[in-house]
């Protein structure tokens, strides 16, 4: 989890609006008509007290914290009053020093004293849940998050967001979405963070149609964020939407949002399953040779694949090799043979065969039988004929073969080669 701002630097600030206005009372008012921060009144700290407050202070102000922090420790404070004033003080004094552990022990006796002045007590409840989720205390987090809105009668987006948090990490989901649509309707501009919450709980949930709905509002408020192109692409595809998957990919690719290997392989997949194989070839080999699209048997093949795909015999056969010598890959020197020999390019398809027999291929049949094909082609039917025997010993290429040893005799025999 991110770790949450205290703005410490305004603690100085907070602390002396805080001393000053512990000095003045405040006319009491009718808790019933107000706000519990505003029926709040406000006191003085006790004189012994306010000589150690005041001296504390002074200390902090000139930028020395320890010291502080030990005038404080050496009060004395007669009244439960004073002690959550002081309790408070250091509370705020070691949160700066990062000693949260600490600061925690001291603002849960201010918090829990329910005593202080209504400025005073509401920033001590908000310090102190902030303080809690920090450090990974979530349930106890969101209670003081609530307390903090029931006092002051006030809500506000980022509280919710923070009680959002402490949800998730408790995987409340339902919770999550409650916090987070709530402090989207008190936000006065687009909160990204608590969208991005929506969307991890409805994925949680495996919502995701409805993920695809939070996905498709956050992708114009934030056109800028690469990530979310990316997510609404992806969610399309969990839902089985693929023309929108692909009409976000190819939008995202020309904005220059596509930034790794496995996002161009989503879209030039897409483009060849949906009628643009040729393109998909394209955009592949390009980036495959920037360099982003590491070039090895697995990659190679899928480009080949595509330009197969696209009827572009040359290249395929070009890259099916490719594949085929990164790996000693018998398949795709298979895949190479034939598409040469369906380029009229007996000879060369014959060494491809050949190739896929030493690198080994499930059904050798398979390659002895395309072998046949192409010696019959180069008419060199004395070769051709041994070819289709050995075909025919394979199940998966047996009856082809057979049918075809006739055929190879009868072209021997008009062009008196003996078999």
């Amino acid at each position: 989890m991110r770790k949450l701002s205290l703005r410490t630097t305004s603690i100085a600030a907070a602390l002396l609006l805080s001393f000053g206005g512990s000095l003045a009372l405040v006319p009491a008012a009718s808790a019933v008509e107000k706000c519990p921060i505003e029926s709040r009144k406000s006191k003085a700290v006790g004189q012994s007290a306010a000589k150690k407050v005041q001296k504390s202070f002074k200390a902090y102000t000139e930028g020395d914290v320890d010291g502080a922090i030990a005038i404080l420790l050496e009060a004395n404070p007669k009244s439960d009053f004073d002690k959550a004033y002081i309790d408070r003080m250091l509370g705020n004094f070691y949160a700066e020093k990062s000693q949260m552990g600490t600061a925690i022990k001291y603002l849960k006796t201010a918090v829990d004293a329910d005593i202080l002045g209504g400025g005073d007590h509401a920033a001590t409840l908000r310090l102190y849940a902030d303080l809690l989720i920090q450090e990974k205390k979530f349930k106890e987090s969101i209670t003081y998050y609530y307390k903090w809105m029931e006092f002051t009668c006030k809500e506000d987006a980022q509280v919710y967001r923070r009680i959002g948090i402490g949800y998730s990490e408790q995987k409340n989901w339902n919770k999550v979405l409650e916090a987070a649509n709530k402090g989207l309707s008190l936000s006065d501009k687009p909160d990204k963070g608590l969208y991005q919450m929506k969307l991890t709980a409805y994925f949680n949930q495996k919502k995701y149609p409805e993920a695809v709905k939070v996905l498709e509002t956050m992708v114009p408020l934030f056109q800028d964020d690469k990530r979310l192109w990316v997510q609404l692409a992806q969610f399309y595809l969990m839902t089985e939407k693929y023309t929108k998957s692909l009409a976000t990919y190819d939008l995202a690719y020309k904005n220059g949002f596509l930034e790794t290997a496995g996002n161009i392989t989503r879209l030039t997949q897409l483009l060849a399953q949906n009628g643009s194989p040729y393109r998909a070839a394209k955009i592949y080999e390009k980036h495959m040779k920037s360099g982003m699209i590491k070039e090895e048997e697995k990659t190679l093949g899928i480009l080949a694949g595509f330009y197969h795909n696209a009827k572009e015999l040359k290249e395929a056969a070009s890259y099916y090799g490719k594949a085929a010598d990164a790996g000693n890959n018998g398949k795709y020197y298979l895949r190479q043979g034939r598409i040469l020999s369906l380029d009229g390019k007996s000879k060369a398809a014959v060494s491809a065969f050949k190739k896929s027999l030493d690198a080994g291929i499930d059904n050798p049949g398979e390659a002895q039988f395309e072998l046949a094909l192409a010696y019959l082609n180069l008419k060199q039917y004395k070769s051709a004929y041994s070819r289709a025997k050995l075909a025919a010993k394979d199940k998966k290429t047996a009856r082809s073969a057979k049918s075809y040893i006739s055929y190879i005799k009868e072209k021997a025999r008009v062009h008196n080669v003996t078999l």
